[in-house]
């Protein structure tokens, strides 16, 4: 029977019998600037998909979102690669991704997001990975408290890894050169987390993030009319939280193909209303509706601007497992 602190938690988020239930609380990376770190840090790869708890009782798995969604059905392949794990109890952190080639495509892994019970044809198209970094609990035995290398060294007795579980890499040493290599060869950028570090969920400088390029996510409240060939909507307005209140950081007008166009302009009318949700939008854009900030959407950019506005902003996906209260303004610690 799964026990300690962790067992507690998901506990907790099952009361409702809701595919929604309590939010689990995870550890969670700060962004920074830093680049040198020596060997008292792991290095990992950042990777660009959904967060999920994985929590393994005899062949019973179930899979969790950051939030508290039910995505068991949504990543069949995963669960059954858990079940057949030969370790009876585990409760394993990690972030489900889909490949394009030999990188992460939050792109491709949004045909996968928010299905639940896909056809084996469909997962066949779009096979995901879940690549796990952290294991919590293990046999009854909780391993929150312990630090990273020894829960690390834990996993990977625990686990055997297959086409649809993968156990990520750390390595020690030459941060800056494996953070450059990181950047040239695509990848989304590199997790630095500190040996001895104990698993503490919410925001932590225990684990820093290092970015590659700028991406974050930004909640949605409006958008503009669509000009020329373009159909359902032109441009996002998109914005983050700050002491309670939406600020705006721009539109975003590239990166969407002719389904999301479609797609995301129907769910963007049904969420109109007549009031701005943001407390700063100035100058207002010609055509604009605004809708309800129900929808947050994943935006690479290249900087932010002097007047705080996004530069250079393309939209990416669609994310489910964020709420937007939750969106704030990400800066370097």
């Amino acid at each position: 029977m799964l026990q300690g602190i962790t067992a507690h938690y998901l506990h907790l988020g099952r009361q409702t019998g809701d595919d929604v239930g309590m939010p689990i609380p995870l550890m969670l990376a700060t962004l920074t600037d830093r680049r040198d770190f020596g060997d008292d840090w792991l290095l990992e790869r950042k990777f660009d998909g959904e967060r999920c708890v994985a929590t393994k009782h005899g062949a019973d798995v179930r899979l969790e979102s950051r939030t508290g969604k039910d995505l068991t059905g949504t990543y069949p392949e995963v669960r059954a690669a858990l079940a057949a794990q030969r370790v009876r109890d585990l409760v394993l952190d990690g972030e489900v991704v889909a490949y394009d080639g030999d990188e992460t495509s939050f792109s491709r892994l949004q045909q996968r997001l928010g299905v639940t019970n896909p056809t084996p044809e469909h997962v066949a198209a779009y096979p995901v990975v879940y690549c796990v970094f952290d294991i919590l609990e293990v046999d009854g035995e909780d391993l929150a408290d312990r630090p990273l290398l020894e829960r690390r060294s834990r996993l990977a007795r625990a686990i055997r890894p297959s086409p649809a579980v993968q156990l990520t890499e750390a390595w020690r040493g030459d941060s800056q050169a494996r953070f450059a290599e990181a950047c040239r060869a695509g990848w989304e950028g590199l997790i630095a987390k500190r040996a001895e570090a104990p698993y503490t969920p919410g925001r932590s400088k225990d684990w820093l993030k290092l970015k590659c390029s700028w991406e974050q996510e930004f909640v949605i409240g409006g958008y503009t009319d669509p000009a020329g060939s373009r159909t359902d909507f032109g441009a996002l307005l998109v914005g983050y939280y700050e002491q309670g209140l939406l600020r705006y950081a721009g539109k975003v007008g590239t990166g969407y193909t002719a389904a999301t166009l479609r797609n995301l302009g129907a769910r963007l009318r049904e969420l109109e209303t007549p009031e701005s949700p943001f407390v700063d939008v100035r100058p207002i854009p010609r055509g604009t509706h605004w809708t309800r900030p129900e929808l947050v959407a994943q935006i690479g950019f290249a900087e932010w601007t002097n007047d705080g506005r996004l530069r250079q902003p393309r939209f990416l996906g669609l994310r489910d497992d964020k709420r937007p209260a939750e969106v704030v303004r990400e800066r370097p610690a």
